[in-house]
């Protein structure tokens, strides 16, 4: 009797940790390597020049004393011709001490896919790195992008793309929002899910802090275009580009669906 009693508690101890396994892991918050692009046209530079010592400047200083309270920092080192611009961004849920992780994973990963390159960026789950010699603030960056998407399609296709697209919408107004503020500064960032059918989707848009409010809603409105492209009928999809992104889900992949940023250090 005690073996069988014996065996159902060991069954039940597999099953909680499985089901603790899966709830970790359906909230995606691991910081994985998504793309990376290195800039052929802004050429290479030499070790030991100006430039290098520029940016190996930069890099320390935004990974010792950077900026995460609002998860964003965009500095210059330098002269021309070795000006130096570095920007980083974390998601809207991965500010304050959730940031610095994946911003040193980044500046490591970016040295290491593109060694010496003057022009180079970065995509991981948390965040995203970019160098270059070419100054970027408040410009849309409309060539580097990419997407992902789930391979696995909805049964009704036609009605999971209008309230997917409907939902991003809505978040890429919330997010471009004037007054959508924390403190003084605009948020560029809006989470939220909508149930369609007997399915629930969990959705967010960013736009990098350099950019205006307008021109955050002009960054989104042009990856949103690419949604048939990306998504059509997929279960999940996401399209990245250096100045905003967005994404959806069938599971929940935010630390919170607030349309709010994370205000408070953890």
């Amino acid at each position: 009797m005690s073996s069988v009693f014996g065996s159902v508690h060991i069954l039940a101890m597999i099953a909680i940790q499985l089901l603790l396994t899966h709830s970790v892991s359906s909230l995606n918050l691991t910081n994985a390597y998504l793309h990376h692009k290195c800039s052929n046209t802004q050429g290479k530079y030499k070790q030991g020049s100006a430039f290098e010592k520029n940016l190996n400047l930069v890099l320390s200083t935004i990974t010792s004393i950077g900026n995460f309270r609002d998860g964003f920092r965009y500095t210059e080192e330098g002269e021309d011709p070795n000006n130096v611009f570095v920007m980083f961004q974390c998601r809207g849920d991965s500010y304050w001490s959730k940031c610095p992780p994946c911003i040193s994973t980044a500046v490591s990963g970016l040295r290491r896919r593109c060694p010496r390159n003057k022009g180079a960026i970065i995509w991981y789950d948390q965040c995203l790195l970019k160098i270059s010699s070419v100054a970027s603030f408040n410009k849309i960056d409309y060539e580097n992008d990419f997407y992902l998407s789930n391979p696995n399609n909805m049964s009704d296709r036609g009605l999971f793309n209008k309230e997917t697209s409907a939902l991003l919408e809505k978040l890429a107004y919330k997010a471009s929002d004037r007054n959508n503020l924390d403190g003084k500064q605009l948020v560029l960032y809006a989470a939220g899910e909508k149930r369609i059918g007997t399915k629930k989707v969990y959705a967010m848009v960013q736009c990098t802090k350099d950019l205006i409010f307008t021109k955050c809603f002009e960054c989104l409105e042009g990856i949103l275009r690419k949604f048939p492209q990306c998504c059509d009928g997929k279960r999940g999809g996401r399209v990245f580009g250096t100045s905003c992104n967005f994404r959806y889900e069938l599971y929940p992949f935010l630390r919170n669906y607030s349309n709010s940023t994370m205000r408070a250090p953890y």
